[in-house]
């Protein structure tokens, strides 16, 4: 089957947040929600539960459990039991109930820096520090050297936060990595909670997706993984997410936290979710081409203009861009006047970058070099 990556689907008439957030004079390039439609597996899916027309409570998702079993140890060869699963809403709901579960009052988190913004809020709301390890450029890699802020510690940290594939970096970490990373928890106690929601989405041929749980049998031990079928197959406005937790204790915390708070998944997001990890391999590997033509394209006119600079991310399908060299105090304000809706650097933790989505039409990524272009030719 071939699937239509260049189709245009107008969104501004819809409730899409990503395209109504901006006036339509705007190309809306920010939160990581692609331009794609879902597969065609997943609108069957939907559509032939829909037509039941019925839409009490929902049972516990055994079939999509048993679904992602399957897709893990298909892909990534990790071996997991149904009842580590806990399904949740969103991976951002995981990451602020990991914060709340495991986090004793005067405990602190541990996040790299930049950083997807809700690892810095989840600290935060909960009422919990945050020591930021900053990521380094590495042979043209965004790498966290966590030897680095050691030093630091207090003695109170509780919780290391990481995130692989790294958002907004596009790192995807190698074994030897992960292992350092392992290395810093068992020397310093700590659970760790790991975002992998993009580990689907490998752009470079030769990087592969090691989950961090399946390192030892003590990183599985310590280990909050949060992934979710949204970013690969375009259906985060659903909701269906998971947490895979092998450690008891560490579970039924989580559970603890969530209970009466964080509601069910919603049955139609379960309907999506099994869809997508059952039949959505075909399509994912045609979009995944798409996103690898999108990234060299793009990452090639930004670094043929003087003051930008980008590292070709490894995975996600979003690009961290340097705009230090360009004569601004403000780069996101800047691309926005010129027609360009990127997420500011800002909050991820860099003010100097932008963060821009290239999960999108051929003809939406011409146009954008071309503003991109444009204004930085003006100056």
């Amino acid at each position: 089957m071939t699937f239509n990556f260049d189709e245009h689907t107008d969104r501004y008439h819809s409730d899409s947040i990503k395209w109504n957030h901006w006036p339509p004079s705007v190309l809306p390039m920010w939160v990581a929600d692609t331009d794609f439609r879902s597969p065609p597996c997943v609108i069957e899916a939907l559509q032939a539960r829909v037509a039941q027309g019925v839409f009490g409570y929902g049972k516990h998702p055994d079939g999509l459990a048993e679904a992602v079993v399957n897709w893990l140890a298909n892909r990534y060869d990790w071996h997991i039991e149904p009842e580590w699963l806990v399904f949740i809403p969103g991976v951002a709901t995981g990451l602020n109930l990991a914060v709340r579960a495991y986090c004793g009052p005067d405990q602190g988190t541990l996040a790299p820096d930049p950083i997807y913004p809700p690892f810095r809020k989840a600290a935060r709301l909960a009422g919990h520090t945050q020591l930021n390890a900053p990521l380094h450029l590495q042979n043209d890699r965004w790498v966290m050297n966590l030897e680095e802020i050691e030093p630091q510690l207090l003695g109170n940290e509780r919780l290391l936060m990481l995130c692989n594939p790294q958002n907004p970096g596009g790192t995807v970490y190698r074994r030897n990595e992960l292992s350092e990373q392992l290395a810093f928890a068992q020397r310093n106690n700590l659970i760790v909670c790991s975002d992998e929601i993009h580990c689907d989405l490998l752009l470079d041929e030769g990087a592969h997706h090691i989950p961090f749980a399946s390192l030892s049998d003590d990183a599985a031990q310590r280990t909050v993984t949060l992934m979710a079928p949204s970013k690969t197959w375009n259906i985060a406005g659903l909701g269906a997410s998971f947490a895979i937790i092998a450690n008891p204790v560490l579970r039924q915390r989580f559970v603890a936290t969530r209970a009466g708070i964080v509601p069910e998944v919603d049955i139609l997001a379960i309907t999506a979710a099994e869809a997508a990890l059952r039949e959505g391999g075909s399509w994912l590997d045609a979009q995944l081409q798409v996103l690898r033509n999108n990234r060299d394209t793009l990452c090639a006119a930004i670094n043929a203009l003087p003051g930008l600079a980008v590292i070709p991310p490894e995975g996600t399908f979003l690009a961290w861009v340097d705009c230090s060299g360009l004569p601004v105090d403000n780069p996101a304000k800047f691309f926005l006047d010129a027609g360009l809706g990127f997420s500011p650097g800002r909050d991820f933790g860099n003010s100097s970058f932008v963060r821009i989505n290239f999960g999108c039409t051929q003809e939406t990524l011409n146009e954008a070099i071309l503003r991109i272009q444009r204004a930085v030719n003006a100056l």
